[in-house]
């Protein structure tokens, strides 16, 4: 089975990729987002995600004309807060952090296949305030390649580059999330692709 991941800056890129991909035919399961828990007006003013709170969304996909997005539930992840998360990813990671295990979100995306420098740099730019996308399938890539590639994800390379010119050197789970006040800051410092 094949992993396909990229974040997007904006959840907006990253919802847009999700339809694409349910046009094209790739089944809600085997697609799953995890994104900043402000990009839903539902969440944005939820401090603590207890069992409560999490949404039954998380890791559970919706039939049907609904897709996708219509899951969505809260999820607390090490380092990431509370998150709006829905998909086989997101119950990975939160399966990983439940169980004691190390990992969390990285742990997860290295499971599913993502380098380890690559998964770094997606959790941390999730933590700043970006989108992630992940992909599975049985078959070759290229039309998942296409329509992820599609709304200009980042470049996990450059955007590691980038954070390491600012001292940082991998995901650190003990730090805070970003307020949506330093996600956008960070946002305005990189221009779109």
């Amino acid at each position: 089975m094949e992993t396909h991941s990229r974040v997007y800056d904006s959840y907006a890129q990253a919802e847009r990729t999700v339809k694409d991909l349910e046009t094209a035919g790739i089944p809600a399961a085997d697609i799953s987002l995890v994104a900043n828990k402000y990009v839903s007006d539902q969440y944005a003013d939820v401090t603590e995600s207890s069992p409560a709170a999490t949404g039954a969304g998380v890791g559970a996909v919706v039939g049907g004309s609904a897709g996708l997005l219509t899951g969505l539930g809260l999820l607390a992840i090490p380092g990431l807060g509370p998150v709006v998360a829905v998909g086989w990813l997101a119950t990975t990671a939160l399966g990983l952090v439940a169980g004691s295990a190390t990992g969390g979100l990285v742990g997860a995306l290295v499971g599913a296949g993502t380098s380890e420098e690559h998964a770094h740099v997606y959790s941390e730019a999730v933590r700043r305030g970006g989108t992630l996308l992940t992909v599975r399938s049985e078959k070759p890539g290229d039309k998942i390649e296409e329509i992820l590639n599609g709304y200009k994800p980042i470049d996990p390379a450059m955007r590691g580059d980038d954070y390491r010119k600012t001292g940082w050197k991998q995901f650190d789970p003990a730090l805070p999330p970003y307020t949506p006040n330093q996600a956008e800051i960070e946002r305005m410092r990189r221009p779109l692709p």
